[in-house]
Protein backbone atom coordinates (compact mmCIF):
# COMPACT_ATOMS: atom_id res chain seq x y z
CA UNK A 1 0.00 0.00 0.00
CA UNK A 2 1.21 3.45 -0.87
CA UNK A 3 0.41 6.14 1.69
CA UNK A 4 -0.08 9.60 0.18
CA UNK A 5 0.38 12.77 2.29
CA UNK A 6 -1.57 15.91 1.50
CA UNK A 7 -1.55 19.22 3.32
CA UNK A 8 -4.43 21.64 2.90
CA UNK A 9 -6.02 24.53 4.71
CA UNK A 10 -9.50 23.88 6.08
CA UNK A 11 -10.87 26.23 3.40
CA UNK A 12 -9.45 23.94 0.69
CA UNK A 13 -11.15 20.78 1.96
CA UNK A 14 -14.51 20.03 0.35
CA UNK A 15 -17.48 19.17 2.59
CA UNK A 16 -17.14 15.42 1.91
CA UNK A 17 -13.48 15.51 3.01
CA UNK A 18 -14.38 17.39 6.18
CA UNK A 19 -17.13 14.86 6.97
CA UNK A 20 -14.64 12.02 6.44
CA UNK A 21 -12.06 13.66 8.72
CA UNK A 22 -14.64 14.25 11.44
CA UNK A 23 -15.88 10.65 11.27
CA UNK A 24 -12.26 9.44 11.34
CA UNK A 25 -11.49 11.50 14.47
CA UNK A 26 -14.70 10.45 16.23
CA UNK A 27 -13.76 6.80 15.64
CA UNK A 28 -10.09 7.33 16.58
CA UNK A 29 -10.99 9.02 19.87
CA UNK A 30 -13.63 6.34 20.59
CA UNK A 31 -16.52 8.73 21.17
CA UNK A 32 -14.47 11.23 23.19
CA UNK A 33 -14.41 13.83 20.39
CA UNK A 34 -16.97 16.59 20.92
CA UNK A 35 -18.36 19.28 18.61
CA UNK A 36 -15.97 21.71 20.35
CA UNK A 37 -13.04 19.35 19.69
CA UNK A 38 -14.03 19.36 16.01
CA UNK A 39 -14.23 23.16 16.01
CA UNK A 40 -10.73 23.34 17.53
CA UNK A 41 -9.39 21.20 14.65
CA UNK A 42 -10.60 23.64 11.99
CA UNK A 43 -9.24 26.89 10.60
CA UNK A 44 -5.65 25.91 9.98
CA UNK A 45 -3.52 23.50 7.99
CA UNK A 46 -4.38 19.79 7.91
CA UNK A 47 -2.00 16.94 7.18
CA UNK A 48 -3.90 13.98 5.77
CA UNK A 49 -2.46 10.60 4.89
CA UNK A 50 -4.52 8.35 2.63
CA UNK A 51 -3.80 4.77 1.70
CA UNK A 52 -5.71 2.23 -0.37
CA UNK A 53 -8.22 1.81 2.49
CA UNK A 54 -8.92 5.54 2.85
CA UNK A 55 -7.91 8.09 5.46
CA UNK A 56 -5.08 6.57 7.51
CA UNK A 57 -3.79 9.53 9.58
CA UNK A 58 -4.63 13.15 10.29
CA UNK A 59 -3.45 16.16 12.25
CA UNK A 60 -3.91 19.91 12.04
CA UNK A 61 -2.23 23.04 13.29
CA UNK A 62 -4.29 26.13 14.14
CA UNK A 63 -3.28 29.56 15.36
CA UNK A 64 -3.64 30.50 19.01
CA UNK A 65 -2.21 33.24 21.21
CA UNK A 66 -0.18 32.37 24.27
CA UNK A 67 0.98 35.00 26.73
CA UNK A 68 4.26 34.24 28.44
CA UNK A 69 6.39 36.52 30.61
CA UNK A 70 4.70 39.65 29.26
CA UNK A 71 4.81 38.61 25.59
CA UNK A 72 2.00 37.51 23.29
CA UNK A 73 3.27 34.62 21.18
CA UNK A 74 1.78 33.59 17.82
CA UNK A 75 1.40 29.90 18.52
CA UNK A 76 0.68 26.97 16.26
CA UNK A 77 -1.43 24.56 18.27
CA UNK A 78 -1.54 20.93 17.11
CA UNK A 79 -4.98 19.32 17.11
CA UNK A 80 -6.69 16.12 16.03
CA UNK A 81 -3.64 13.87 15.57
CA UNK A 82 -4.75 10.29 15.01
CA UNK A 83 -3.71 7.19 13.10
CA UNK A 84 -6.08 4.41 12.02
CA UNK A 85 -5.60 1.38 14.32
CA UNK A 86 -4.51 -1.04 11.59
CA UNK A 87 -1.59 1.18 10.53
CA UNK A 88 -0.39 2.46 13.88
CA UNK A 89 3.35 2.22 14.59
CA UNK A 90 4.17 2.31 10.86
CA UNK A 91 5.47 5.89 10.72
CA UNK A 92 2.30 7.66 9.61
CA UNK A 93 2.09 9.72 12.80
CA UNK A 94 5.64 10.88 12.09
CA UNK A 95 4.70 11.83 8.53
CA UNK A 96 1.78 13.89 9.83
CA UNK A 97 4.02 15.60 12.37
CA UNK A 98 6.73 16.25 9.75
CA UNK A 99 4.18 18.22 7.73
CA UNK A 100 2.75 20.05 10.75
CA UNK A 101 6.19 20.90 12.13
CA UNK A 102 7.15 22.41 8.76
CA UNK A 103 4.14 24.73 9.12
CA UNK A 104 5.01 25.45 12.76
CA UNK A 105 8.61 26.28 11.97
CA UNK A 106 7.67 28.54 9.07
CA UNK A 107 4.66 30.39 10.45
CA UNK A 108 4.75 30.45 14.26
CA UNK A 109 7.12 31.46 17.05
CA UNK A 110 5.91 28.65 19.32
CA UNK A 111 4.38 25.22 18.86
CA UNK A 112 2.18 23.69 21.53
CA UNK A 113 -0.06 20.68 22.03
CA UNK A 114 -1.73 18.61 24.71
CA UNK A 115 -1.01 14.88 24.69
CA UNK A 116 -2.11 11.68 26.35
CA UNK A 117 0.60 9.54 27.92
CA UNK A 118 0.54 7.25 24.87
CA UNK A 119 0.70 10.15 22.41
CA UNK A 120 3.48 11.83 24.37
CA UNK A 121 5.92 9.13 23.21
CA UNK A 122 5.68 10.39 19.62
CA UNK A 123 6.19 14.03 20.56
CA UNK A 124 9.10 13.46 22.94
CA UNK A 125 10.84 11.33 20.29
CA UNK A 126 10.48 14.30 17.91
CA UNK A 127 12.09 16.77 20.32
CA UNK A 128 8.99 18.33 21.85
CA UNK A 129 9.41 19.27 25.52
CA UNK A 130 6.93 18.66 28.31
CA UNK A 131 6.17 22.12 29.75
CA UNK A 132 7.37 22.11 33.39
CA UNK A 133 5.59 25.30 34.45
CA UNK A 134 2.05 26.44 35.07
CA UNK A 135 -0.77 26.41 32.53
CA UNK A 136 -3.72 28.81 32.51
CA UNK A 137 -6.23 30.42 30.16
CA UNK A 138 -7.33 34.02 29.93
CA UNK A 139 -11.09 33.66 30.40
CA UNK A 140 -13.97 36.12 30.34
CA UNK A 141 -13.55 36.74 34.07
CA UNK A 142 -9.74 36.69 34.14
CA UNK A 143 -7.04 34.08 34.49
CA UNK A 144 -8.25 30.49 34.94
CA UNK A 145 -5.54 28.10 36.23
CA UNK A 146 -5.53 24.72 34.48
CA UNK A 147 -3.62 22.41 36.85
CA UNK A 148 -5.06 19.32 35.12
CA UNK A 149 -3.15 20.32 31.95
CA UNK A 150 0.18 20.54 33.73
CA UNK A 151 2.34 17.63 32.65
CA UNK A 152 0.25 17.03 29.50
CA UNK A 153 1.27 20.19 27.61
CA UNK A 154 4.23 20.07 25.23
CA UNK A 155 6.04 22.93 23.53
CA UNK A 156 8.33 23.44 20.56
CA UNK A 157 9.89 26.86 21.21
CA UNK A 158 10.93 27.83 17.68
CA UNK A 159 11.88 31.49 17.32
CA UNK A 160 10.25 32.40 20.66
CA UNK A 161 13.55 31.52 22.25
CA UNK A 162 13.84 29.93 25.67
CA UNK A 163 10.73 29.98 27.82
CA UNK A 164 10.89 30.51 31.58
CA UNK A 165 8.87 27.93 33.54
CA UNK A 166 8.67 30.43 36.42
CA UNK A 167 6.03 32.16 34.24
CA UNK A 168 2.91 30.22 33.19
CA UNK A 169 1.75 29.70 29.64
CA UNK A 170 -1.49 31.70 29.41
CA UNK A 171 -3.60 30.41 26.50
CA UNK A 172 -6.38 32.26 24.75
CA UNK A 173 -9.94 31.32 25.72
CA UNK A 174 -12.11 28.97 23.67
CA UNK A 175 -15.25 26.93 24.17
CA UNK A 176 -14.92 23.30 25.27
CA UNK A 177 -11.60 21.95 26.43
CA UNK A 178 -9.25 24.90 26.78
CA UNK A 179 -6.23 22.83 25.68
Amino acid sequence: MTARLRTAHTADLVPAELRAVRAFLEAAFEGDFSADDWDHTLGGVHALVHDDAGLAAHGSVVQRRVRHAGRSLRTGYVEGVAVRPDVRRTGLGGRVMDALERVLDGAYVLGALSATDEGALLYVARGWHRWPGGIAALGPSGVVPLPEEEGATFVRPGSAGPLDPAHPLLFDWRDGDLL
